[in-house]
């Protein structure tokens, strides 16, 4: 039970990696808030698993983001894990998709982090610790990868934020850390592999990149965030942890 009576709020809660935190979370002990647009996906998540509450949650809705701020009580967490992967380089993006990748990959962070803060710190003063996690990537500052322009640039906007925040509250007992993953087997992905022309030949070249043969999974990614959100880590702040099967090796 390492995360017991933590309460952690985790937003894109619906499926893929954010469904399997939230999940991992629960059964670590905490009281977990899944958000996610997808309200279904939440209703089912909540029903299978009580120690978590769905709320449904637009985190591109900044007053739909403080209402729920006030809503909730003060938080020990937060996992920031909505975001969008956009294919293409700079001759095939549209200022509109550039400016949606921003709002969501990294703006929304902004919104929950801003909206949650004071409850954060007075759990940091209280008890000690409180820690906020935000899903970067491989494919930011630590490597690029072709056709991934705006994920990149925002995946890399993610680390510079999570330092940014850790260096202005690391003597007040609040942590900031970035998960970068390698390339992983969700719903997500499996979208974007079903829209090539070749989805067979697609899904040869994602495992092809990675060094260990294989896509990872949920299951290897939500123990790191497991980590990063327990007491565990509470010497570790302002760090973009991989876990990519050895891509960046």
């Amino acid at each position: 039970m390492r995360l017991a009576g933590k309460s952690i709020f985790v937003s894109a809660a619906a499926q893929g990696i954010g469904r399997a935190s939230a999940i991992a979370f629960a059964k670590e002990g905490a009281r977990v808030f899944a958000t996610d647009i997808n309200a279904g996906g939440l209703r089912e998540l909540s029903e299978e698993h009580t120690k978590i509450e769905s709320h449904p949650l637009d985190v591109l809705d900044t007053a739909a983001v403080n209402a729920l701020a006030a809503e909730l009580p003060d938080l020990d967490g937060i996992f920031n894990c909505a975001g969008f992967v956009h294919n293409g380089t700079i001759e095939a993006v549209t200022e509109p998709e550039w400016d949606f990748s921003f709002d969501l990959n990294i703006k929304a962070m902004y919104r929950t982090v801003k909206a949650f803060l004071p409850g954060l710190l007075r759990r940091a003063e209280a008890v000690g610790t409180a820690s906020i996690l935000n899903m970067s990537s491989m494919a930011s500052s630590t490597k690029g990868f072709p056709n991934r322009l705006v994920y990149g640039t925002t995946k890399a906007a993610v680390i510079g934020f999570t330092k940014a925040m850790a260096a202005d509250y690391v003597t007040k007992g609040l942590r900031c850390n970035a998960l970068c993953p390698g390339t992983v087997d969700t719903p997500s992905l499996r979208d974007r592999i079903a829209a090539f022309p070749d989805p067979v030949a697609a899904e040869q070249a994602f495992i092809a990149r990675q060094p260990m043969g294989r896509l990872a999974t949920v299951d290897d990614i939500t123990p790191m965030a497991v980590y990063l959100l327990s007491d565990e880590s509470q010497f570790v702040s302002g760090q973009a942890l991989l876990v990519d099967g050895g891509v960046t090796i």
